[in-house]
C-alpha cells in the first residue's frame, strides 16, 4: 500500500510546465516533482545556514559594541546617580 501508484488531477498549463522541467526526455512527471521536492529541500538547508551564520555574526557585533560601552556606563555611574 505504501508504493501504491495513485492519479492526479493538473491543469493543462501545469502539465506543460512539468514537461519543460524534464531533464531527460524519458523522466516521468513524478521524477520531475521528486527533483523540485530535492532541489526545495536543499535551498531551506542554505537558507537555514545562512541565517545562522548571520545570527552569529550579529551576535559577535552586538557584543562588541557593549563591551565598548561597558566602560563608559561605568564612568558614567561615577558621575550620575540613578
Amino acid at each position: 500500500m505504501k508504493n501504491q501508484i495513485t492519479t492526479i488531477q493538473l491543469r493543462e498549463n501545469v502539465k506543460q510546465e512539468l514537461e519543460n522541467l524534464k531533464t531527460k526526455k524519458n523522466d516521468s512527471y513524478e521524477d520531475v516533482i521528486i527533483r523540485l521536492i530535492d532541489d526545495s529541500s536543499i535551498k531551506k538547508d542554505k537558507i537555514k545556514k545562512l541565517l545562522i551564520e548571520q545570527c552569529k555574526e550579529m551576535y559577535d557585533f552586538d557584543l562588541k559594541v557593549v563591551k565598548e560601552w561597558e566602560n563608559t556606563d561605568k564612568e558614567m555611574n561615577k558621575y550620575i546617580e540613578w
